[in-house]
């Protein structure tokens, strides 16, 4: 099978989970600067969210770049990856409204789900490789992964760490999200010669 389906299905669902965020955003009842700033949680949260759906949006765009065919294993490694993403805008919601950044439940199950959906990338990944050849260029990305390790890390530091110092969790998530902002050079020049 070619990959244009699942590539389509997979960019209906993301926009799906942006819509859903942003239609959780709710205005400001007054129009002081206050009853803003009183909002700012929740639009705060709604960023590094919507940061957060980009990054994987943008590398899974990458990833079908140089894949060629995918089969039923494929498909549901997807599958599982959507399923993980399609829970950013609950978490999105629980940690940002009500103070709740400040209750280590919400913020450590907001970073489960990012655990859980950097695993079902990394699992994509693989079942990917294992669906082509030996000369499949993902292959030869995979000793690079420098930053998939210290992602994995700062996450499983970060869950914990939300029942002891909430803020401290939320500051890992964002430094994951900076570190994967500045773009895969290596998966770039791989998709030139592809092209070329």
């Amino acid at each position: 099978m070619r990959t244009g389906r699942l590539e389509a299905f997979s960019d209906g669902v993301l926009a799906i989970v942006i819509t859903i965020m942003v239609l959780e955003l709710k205005a400001p009842e007054d129009t002081t600067f206050q009853s803003l700033l009183s909002v700012a949680p929740v639009f705060i949260s709604y960023v590094l969210s919507f940061i957060y759906i980009g990054i994987y949006w943008n590398n899974h765009h990458h990833l079908f770049q140089i894949s060629h065919k995918v089969n039923g294993s494929v498909l549901w490694a997807n599958l599982h990856l959507l399923f993980w993403l399609s829970l950013i805008p609950f978490t999105t919601s629980w940690l940002g409204e009500n103070e709740h950044y400040y209750e280590a439940l919400p913020v450590a199950t907001y970073g489960f789900v990012l655990l859980m959906s950097a695993v079902a990338y990394f699992i994509l990944e693989r079942t990917l490789i294992k669906n082509h050849d030996k000369d499949y260029l993902l292959a030869r990305l995979i000793i690079y992964k420098v930053k998939d390790y210290v992602s994995t890390a700062l996450y499983i530091i970060a869950i914990p760490l939300a029942f002891v110092y909430t803020w401290l969790a939320i500051v890992c998530y964002a430094i994951v999200a900076l570190i994967w902002l500045m773009p895969d050079k290596k998966m770039e020049t791989l998709i030139d010669e592809v092209e070329v």
